[in-house]
């Protein structure tokens, strides 16, 4: 039997029972009158990442899919079942599931290209976006009063729903942190604000000998995102944008690009990078990689990760590193003193979910039946937080900490169950921004990073106040040539990279044209073609005014 959770609805702290027979009667939900229980039972299969975490429960089956099962399947006799999909290869895994005709009854992912994919290919059915509202009329009003609505249809057809991002223009989750002990020991009493003082500051370390490996991690791309915001033309051009920006295909052949790669090359040939960095996979903080095992041992400079109160990986170095003293990182330290800093938002949606062309009626309603049940407040604060006096206990603000030394049957999952509850949002919020991050503060550290963390979201809301930050295009059509030519593009890619990178500095210039070329003819100018042609017919998302 589940033991006693308490549950916050926004300010209000509800004393709750919660059994299998009886606890959904005591959650404080507003679902429609209309709902009943199937009368043959109807099961649904549902995505959940799989960060291959280790002291975690599996993903797919573990007290908080039970009390999934329990609280809302049991009562509405539907069967939940959850499907594991490897965070650091999900196409691979949603491929072999479309193959085997096992689509999941759910199908979600964070980048549109992808579910466009999906859509396009006939493995998602198109949906009646009035039927939806009937059985989920709390997600789809979220929709309308996050302005989502004009993201559920491609190619004239209605295929998504979408989940809310709090403060999307903002990616104040992420946070990378620096060994602030090293940047005392060379000289610094703050962390670089600038690429000047952060090249300085490295090669410091490195002539200090304060670390037995490079300084910093560097690993192939495990995805086709390019992350060179930080090098495009201010303000960018936006048939270039429309042309170039994606998350689904690199934009190998962009000035871009190459400055990023540029940067790169000298940075390796300052021995920035090990010489043996293609042998690894970057995962920016998505997964297991040797990146993250070397900054846990100490022999990295910086390493960053989604927050939440309990992050696994910092526990970790302070456990192998308890002198050492770490700060977050200056957004502003990849660009020069007098350069314009711009960033990747986020879309403004978080997950956008669509359903398998082989549902049927009956599991296509249980899905957006589990989605309105789970949106409901006092079920995402239970998800999000747990057990009172187990996982997590009320502070005196009225909010919850969760414990994040906890590790018995009933611990949260990966960053507070946000896998399992990104099927209604991307990150976990309460009240005001302020107390939103609060809750994303790590707990039971050496080190309180309240401060900083503050301070890192109010430089990245000045830079989206100020314009600078942006997110892709989103195509109203299918790009038929980046479903047929993104897997080999992106191995290209990652080829090109390590050569690029390892290349002696005087060749980089005649190495990147070839590499261009050949990534031009082997598909990439055809797909840049159809996204022009898309912009140019009004058929895509325009930057921001």
């Amino acid at each position: 039997m589940f033991k006693r959770l308490i549950s916050l609805a926004i300010v209000l702290v509800l004393c709750l029972a919660l059994v299998p027979a009886q606890a959904e009667s005591e959650l404080n939900t507003t679902l429609p009158a209309d709902w009943a229980a199937f009368e043959e039972r109807v099961t649904i299969t549902v995505p959940v990442y799989d960060r291959s975490k280790e002291g975690y429960p599996a993903v797919d089956d573990n007290y908080w899919t039970k009390y999934i099962q329990s609280e809302f399947g049991d009562k509405w006799n539907i069967d939940v079942q959850y499907v594991a999909i490897p965070r650091n290869d999900v196409m691979t895994k949603y491929n072999l599931l479309i193959a085997g005709e096992e689509t999941p009854t759910i199908m979600m992912e964070y980048d549109y290209p992808k579910v466009a994919e999906w859509a396009d290919s006939g493995a998602m059915q198109v949906i009646d976006l009035e039927a939806f509202k009937a059985v989920a009329p709390t997600f789809y009003q979220a929709m309308v009063d996050n302005r989502h609505l004009s993201y559920t249809d491609i190619n004239g057809e209605t295929f998504f729903v979408l989940t809310e991002r709090p403060y999307y223009d903002t990616d104040y989750t992420y946070i990378t942190y620096v060994r602030m002990d090293w940047l005392r020991a060379v000289g610094y009493d703050h962390v670089p604000a600038n690429y000047e003082e952060y090249t300085d500051a490295i090669a410091k370390i490195i002539e200090a000998g304060l670390t037995e490996t490079a300084p910093v991690g560097l690993g192939i791309p495990s995805t086709a995102y390019a992350a060179n915001f930080a090098f495009r033309d201010v303000p960018v051009d936006e048939k270039e944008w429309a042309m170039h920006s994606s998350l689904g295909t690199s934009s190998f052949s962009w000035e871009a690009t190459k400055r990023m790669m540029q940067r790169t090359n000298a940075e390796y040939n300052a021995g920035w990078y090990s010489k043996e960095f293609e042998l690894e996979k970057d995962s920016k903080g998505a997964g297991a990689d040797q990146m993250l095992t070397d900054f846990v041992n100490g022999n990295l400079y910086r390493y960053g990760g989604y927050m939440s109160a309990s992050v696994d990986w910092l526990t970790a170095f302070y456990e192998k590193n308890p002198d050492a003293e770490l700060a977050v990182e200056n957004l502003y330290c990849g660009v020069g003193a007098d350069e314009v800093y711009q960033s990747r938002a986020n879309n403004a949606f978080g997950m956008i979910v669509g359903f398998s062309s082989y549902a049927t009626e009956a599991q296509l309603k249980a899905a957006w039946m589990l989605m309105e049940w789970m949106v409901q407040p006092d079920v995402l604060f239970v998800l999000e937080n747990g057990v009172e006096g187990v996982t997590y206990t009320i502070g005196e603000d009225g909010l919850p900490v969760v414990d994040a030394e906890y590790r018995g049957e009933e611990m949260l999952n990966h960053n507070m169950n946000i896998d399992m509850t990104c099927l209604v949002h991307a990150a976990k919020k309460v009240g005001t921004i302020e107390e939103t991050l609060k809750l994303i503060v790590p707990q039971g550290l050496p080190q309180d990073f309240t401060e900083q963390i503050a301070e890192n979201y109010a430089r990245l809301r000045d830079v989206a106040d100020a314009g600078n930050c942006y997110t892709d295009p989103v195509f109203a059509v299918a790009i038929a040539s980046e479903s047929e030519y993104s897997a080999t593009l992106l191995s290209l890619y990652q080829e090109y990279f390590a050569k690029l990178v390892k290349a002696a500095p005087e060749e980089f210039d005649a190495l990147y044209d070839e590499f261009s070329q050949n990534y031009l003819e082997a598909g990439y100018q055809e797909i840049i073609d159809e996204r022009a042609e898309a912009y140019e017919a009004g058929q895509t998302t325009k930057l921001p005014k």
